[in-house]
Parts: structure tokens; C-alpha cells; sequence
């Protein structure tokens, strides 16, 4: 299928083959029949993209305080790549449109296969040929509705929520400043609730229209005409409401709606503009400033938007899905007219021209759409679808003595890999390790979305990119699967990659319960199959190898402390969806187990953990079988100007001491210190990766045993059973 798609680096606008998406649970595959370009927030995007590195840093100071905090965090190679591979990449554009159901995923009951429905999200309704979209962002189309005036809804919704925010009456009267698409919404949506509106916007053009689609009066922000107006219309007062939906950096709109606005009247801000609130113009007449988030409660929670979960209607009236299906039902009673709003309609196929005319100015307007083209009749059609002390069970891996464990491959031929999962961390960690290695090809990228397969298909050379992951596991030529998805998934991605008889790669964590793990030993056990490798990727560290080797063998038990200062999380990161993706330390605290467990040689048997209220600081103690101890400090709370990790091993009178893999040193009978000034600060990443490359060519082992990764996953679910009981958890072999 094809998607409009900017490079954010370049600025380079293009039409992209891409895969189709996949149809997930909880959502349904519409094929786009029109889908509108917001004149503003969408030409925004697009004007940024084209500007200067400097420029893009200056239009998004938050953006730049993010790449600071991962320098500190991660070093500047690291976050050079994570930048640039960010930049460096196709972006979608779009969140509005209209189009019919070509498939219904699991649990969705409202729509079928041929229904039309409105789409909303910067994610789901993107200006391609197919998206898949999440039942709380999409809504039926009220019959007699057409395709192209239903394809306004998200903007609509945008519009209905400001004026929600700003609660109008029947008599009030309110002042729009900024007559866009937005704007004239606000405009109709005001007069359909009994209020008068006047309207402001330097372009006579929009001052009409609005006057024709019901504004009392509109004029120029620098003319006396729209005070006189307000005066006239509320007996010189001021007006109750003001709504912003302007864009751009002058501070007038805030400063002509104080000027306006009655004593302790109500100013909504809706679009992006300068908010350099004069304090004594908004102190003396207490004005109350309100933001308007988007299409309305619901935004920006995965929990409403990606996994379906309604607020219930008595707590919030309106939600997201229901401004959206308000707004449509005004739209085809004829309360809201969009028709005259639509100043050019262009076919999806000059989607790039269209744009630039756009940019460059040639093209005014305030609302443009795209027609997309009917699918062919011999197209494929797609149908539904569809008391003592707790201990946690170490499953015991058994190896089947009926099938091969090592997979033949052909001499001198390249390994062959397919990435499920395209996202961060696969990009700037793992795949520029293994882009270019000799005797390592890119097969096939899977990804869910169709556009993140295209770009990494685009910057690292896969052979090819798809949203099916049944394909690649039943593509012969593959000799192994990288799991690289969120965490809920890869118990099940590793089974299946498993069973179809392929070597492993999984990032952590393996598993999130212990049935996942049992699962994933059972399927070992099932297959003959047990090549295998999480990526714990510490223990390959060249910096920590050195210095356990520097630190030699040990004869009595150790002590290790380690301190990972983990820093608080972005709100709105998945990692914070607990109920689904497992919680932070049981995606993340492998690591630093298989670290200590490395570093001493052993598994642990026993698991003691305590925590902060909230369990987001933990002290996990780690008991091993000579004896040895480890401690693992895991907290949120820290500085971020401090080491994210440092560590230290005590034994027979040595200690061994890394800072944050950037500076080693053993103290004993012989000192040795790193180099205070390494290249980059390097996790292992590379090492770890050449290491399964090298197991896959040949048939060796993996390069941790399969025993270990079991045991270190097990110890990591062992601090959620210890958390909920409150004593130390015997990690028991089974019988």
C-alpha cells in the first residue's frame, strides 16, 4: 500500500510503498476513502522538518534537554545514533479521515466488514491507503453522511472540546481569534449552542467565510472593528469567552483577549500559539486561562486509546469517541456545514505536490483533502477474524533426544536474520552492530505498523519488510529471529520463532510470570530446539571482561553491590503500563542479576527484596550457593547528574570497581585502572551480538548456557513473590 510520509531530517515529503498493517485485537483495518490535511498543525510539521539543525533545536528546546539527559545517561556515540537514526527517518502525517472496514480484530462487535467509520489519531489516521485503528478512535458514520464531510471529525473533535472548555450558555458571547479550519469550526459549533460569536483574523477571505457560516462579525486583530463589535454585542462588558486558534510566535492574541474579555471571563487555548500572559491585564479582571487537550479526555492514555478501556459516561460525559461521534451527528443533521470549508480536493497520488504547493504558499486554504482511489475488484478481500517460605519454581530444561538442536546450514553462506520488532532500541542499539558485519544478512523486518518496517528496511538493508509474521517463520532461508517487541510479547514471539525451528535473540525481558517462563522451557523441551539468547548484553562489556580478568579467581565468597540509578520515567512511557508490560524492574532487573551472577560464576538461590512505598525503589539481595551475596540498588529517585551504574565486588582481599562503564579499576596486591577517556561507553552490545552471529554460522553453543537465562529470569520474577510476601523466596529446582 502507499503512505505520505516526511523525512524529519531532510524535509523530504514522499508517497511509500509500505506493508500493509497487520489487524490487531481490539481494532479494526479501514481502507481510507478521504482523509483531510490540517492546514496548520500539519504544515507546521512540515515547515520544521525543512528548517537547519539549529532551527529544529530552537523550535523544540524540549527536545534538546532529552538528547542532554541521554548524553549524560548514555554517552554522545550512543545518543548521536538514537538522534540521527530518530531524524533520519520517515515520519507519517495525518489524523484525520474516512473510510470502510476491510477487517475486525478480535473483540470489536460495533462494526463489520463494509461499514464506514470516521478515524482519529496522529498514530491511526494517517493519510495512507490502510490503517489499523483502535476502537476508541474511530466511530460509524450516520447514514446519509458522506465519506468526504465525515473525514472532518478529529479536527471537528478538536474543535468541540475547546468548546466544551470553555462552558458557553445560551446569550453568551465569544471571541475567536484565528479563523484556520479550527477556527471556523469553533465558529459554527458556538452558534449551534446559542451564542454569538465574533470572529478576528487578519485574512478577509476567513473574516467572510465565518461571517456566512454565522459569526456576527469578524474583522482584522488591528482594526476597530471587532471592539466595536464586542462592545456593541455585550453592552461593553467584554465578551464571557475567548478561543485561541492561532498558531505562530506573536504574543497579540493573548494580549487582545485580556483586552476583550469581561471581568473574570474565560480565555481557552486550543491551538499553538504565544502565551506571554500580560499579568496585570489577566490579575486585574481574574480571568480564568484554560488548555483544551486535543479531541478530549481520553488523549495521550494507552489505556483508552490502544486497549480499549471506555471512562464511564457518568464520570466523564465526554469522551474522545464520543466528541467524534457528536460531532458527526451535527455534521449530518446540518447543524455544522464543512462543504464551503474545503478549498481544493487532490488525489492521494499527488499528495507530495500537494503539500508543497501548500508550503510554498501557492495553494490557500483552509481545508484540503484527499481522494483516495477505489480498491481493484480482483483485489484479495480480508474478512473477519477473528505459611512456609514462598519459593519460585527454576524449571528444569530437558533437552529432547528426538530432534536436531543445531539446524544444518550450507558452508560459506551468509546468516540470514529477520527482526520482529523495529523499534528505539532495535534501531540505535542493536541493528547498526549488525548492519554491514560480514557474513550477515538482513532477511525480513516484521513490525505491526507498516511505516517503522519501511524505515528500517530504508536505513538498514532489509531485504524485505511485511507485517506478517507467519511469512518469516515459515521461511526456510531464516536462520534467526530477533524479538525486539514490547515486553508482553516475547514469551510467545520466542515460542513460536522456537518451535518454527530458528535461532533465538530475544531482548530482555524473557518472560513476565512464571508460566511464560515454564512455557518457553516447555517448548524447548518439545522442539529439541535450544538456541537461544537473551540479550543480557553486561557481561560482554569489554571494559567489565578486563576487569574481571584483572581481578582473577577467587577462593572464599564475595560481595557485590551494585547501584543502578535508574531515573524516573517520561509520562505516558509504555514501560509505566504495568498491568500489561510487566513492571520496570521485572523488564530490566535481568541485567543486572545476570551481571552479579557472571561476575560470581554461579545462579542465585535465594531472593530477598524490599521496597519504597509504590515498590519503585527496591534493595534486592541475591544469595548464591558458596556463600556469595549480591545487592542490587535499583532506584528511580536519583540524581540525574549521578553514574546510571556503578559496581563493586569484594573478595580475598580485592575489590573491583566499575563507574558507569566508562572507568574500571581492581585494587589488591596489584593495582590497575582503566582509561579514563574510552571512545564510548560500551554495554556489550556489539560483542553480545557477534558472539550468537558466531554460534548460529557454526552450531556451537550459545553464548550464555540456556540453564543460566532460566535461572536469571526466574530470580527476576522471584522480587515480585517477595515483594507480595515479605520474606526471602528459595528459587527451587524442579523435580
Amino acid at each position: 500500500m502507499k503512505q505520505v510520509v516526511q523525512n524529519y531530517k531532510s524535509g523530504e515529503l514522499a508517497v511509500l510503498d509500505v506493508p500493509v498493517p497487520g489487524c490487531k485485537a481490539g481494532g479494526v483495518l479501514v481502507r481510507s476513502a478521504f482523509s483531510l490535511i490540517s492546514t496548520g498543525t500539519e504544515l507546521m510539521k512540515v515547515s520544521e522538518a525543512g528548517m537547519s539543525m539549529v532551527g529544529k533545536a530552537r523550535s523544540r528546546p524540549d527536545q534538546v534537554a532529552k538528547v542532554m539527559q541521554s548524553v549524560a545517561t548514555n554517552g554522545v556515540p550512543a545518543t548521536y545514533r538514537k538522534v540521527m537514526g530518530k531524524l533520519d527517518s520517515y515520519t507519517p502525517l495525518g489524523y484525520s479521515l474516512c473510510g470502510v472496514v476491510e477487517q475486525v480484530g478480535a473483540g470489536i462487535d460495533d462494526v463489520s466488514v463494509g461499514d464506514l467509520v470516521a478515524c482519529a489519531g496522529n498514530e491511526h489516521a494517517l493519510h495512507a491507503e490502510v490503517n489499523w485503528v483502535p476502537q476508541n478512535l474511530y466511530a460509524p458514520v450516520p447514514e446519509g453522511l458522506a465519506a468526504r464531510h465525515a473525514a472532518f471529525g478529529t479536527v471537528g473533535s478538536i474543535a468541540m472540546q475547546g468548546v466544551r472548555r470553555g462552558e458557553p450558555q445560551l446569550g453568551d458571547v465569544a471571541l475567536v481569534i484565528g479563523l484556520g479550519l479550527i477556527g471556523q469550526l469553533v465558529v459554527q459549533l458556538l452558534t449551534a449552542s446559542g451564542a454569538r460569536v465574533v470572529g478576528v483574523d487578519p485574512d478577509p477571505v476567513r473574516c467572510e467565510l465565518a461571517e456566512r457560516l454565522g459569526a456576527a462579525a469578524c474583522g482584522d486583530p488591528e482594526s476597530s472593528a471587532v471592539e466595536h463589535a464586542v462592545a456593541e454585542l455585550t453592552d461593553g462588558h467584554g465578551v464571557d469567552q475567548v478561543y485561541l486558534a492561532a498558531g505562530g510566535g506573536s504574543n497579540q492574541p493573548v494580549e487582545l483577549a485580556a483586552r476583550l474579555c469581561r471581568d473574570r471571563g474565560r480565555v481557552v487555548d486550543i491551538g499553538k500559539c504565544r502565551l506571554d500572559l500580560p499579568w496585570n491585564a489577566y490579575y486585574e479582571k481574574e480571568l480564568d486561562v484554560r488548555f483544551s487537550r486535543s479531541y478530549g479526555p481520553g488523549r495521550y492514555d494507552p489505556a483508552y486509546e490502544l486497549e480499549g478501556r471506555d471512562y464511564p459516561i457518568g464520570y466523564v460525559r465526554w469522551t474522545e469517541r464520543r466528541n467524534l461521534a457528536c460531532f458527526l451527528d451535527l455534521v449530518a443533521r446540518g447543524r455544522v456545514d464543512v462543504e464551503p470549508l474545503v478549498s481544493h480536493t487532490a488525489d492521494f497520488a499527488d499528495a507530495v505536490e500537494t503539500y508543497q504547493r501548500l508550503k510554498d504558499g501557492d495553494l490557500k486554504a483552509v481545508a484540503v483533502l484527499f481522494r483516495y482511489p477505489e480498491p481493484a475488484a480482483d483485489s484479495a478481500e480480508l474478512t473477519e477474524s477473528g505459611e512456609a517460605a514462598p519459593s519460585v519454581t527454576v524449571p528444569a530444561v530437558k533437552r529432547s533426544t528426538g530432534g536436531a538442536t543445531t539446524p544444518v546450514r550450507a558452508s560459506n553462506t551468509p546468516v540470514r536474520l529477520a527482526f520482529v520488532g523495529a523499534g528505539n532500541y532495535a534501531t540505535s542499539m542493536l541493528l547498526p552492530h549488525l548492519q554491514g558485519r560480514e557474513g550477515v544478512e538482513l532477511s525480513t523486518v516484521v513490525t505491526t505498523t507498516a511505516l517503522s518496517a519501511a524505515n528500517a528496511q530504508r536505513k538498514f538493508g532489509f531485504a524485505e519488510a511485511t507485517t506478517d509474521l507467519d511469512a518469516v517463520l515459515g521461511d526456510k532461508s531464516v536462520d534467526a529471529v530477533f524479538v525486539v517487541t514490547r515486553h508482553s510479547s516475547h514469551a510467545e514471539l520466542t515460542r513460536k520463532a522456537l518451535l518454527s525451528g530458528k535461532a533465538v535473540f530475544v531482548e530482555k525481558p524473557l518472560a513476565l510470570s512464571e508460566d511464560e517462563l515454564a512455557g518457553v522451557v516447555a517448548t524447548v523441551e518439545e522442539s529439541g530446539n535450544d538456541r537461544l539468547q537473551v540479550g543480557f548484553n553486561r557481561r560482554f562489556s569489554p571494559l567489565l571482561r578486563e576487569a574481571k580478568q584483572r581481578f582473577g579467581a577467587r577462593s572464599g565468597p564475595a560481595h557485590l553491590r551494585y547501584l543502578v540509578n535508574a531515573g524516573r520515567l517520561q509520562h505516558g512511557s509504555w514501560y509505566l503500563q504495568q498491568g500489561t508490560e510487566g513492571s520496570r524492574f521485572a523488564g530490566e532487573g535481568g541485567h543486572f542479576i545476570d551481571t552479579a551472577s557472571w561476575l560470581l560464576d554461579a545462579d542465585p538461590v535465594s531472593v530477598y527484596a524490599v521496597a519504597t512505598s509504590g515498590h519503585e525503589d527496591l534493595q534486592v539481595v541475591l544469595r548464591y550457593p558458596d556463600g556469595s551475596t549480591a545487592t542490587i540498588s535499583y532506584v528511580t529517585t536519583g540524581p540525574s547528574s549521578f553514574p546510571k551504574e556503578t559496581l563493586d565486588l569484594v573478595a580475598d582481599g580485592r575489590a573491583l570497581r566499575l563507574d558507569d562503564f566508562v572507568r574500571a579499576s581492581v585494587h589488591g596486591p596489584k593495582k590497575w585502572v582503566s582509561s579514563r577517556l574510552p571512545k564510548a561507553r560500551d554495554k556489550g552490545q556489539s560483542a553480545e551480538l557477534a558472539a550468537f552471529v558466531r554460534a548460529v554460522r557454526s552450531g556451537g553453543p550459545m553464548p550464555v548456557p540456556l540453564e543460566s537465562l532460566v535461572a536469571t529470569t526466574a530470580a527476576t520474577l522471584a522480587v515480585r513473590t517477595g515483594l507480595a510476601g515479605g520474606a526471602p523466596v528459595t528459587l527451587a529446582g524442579e523435580r
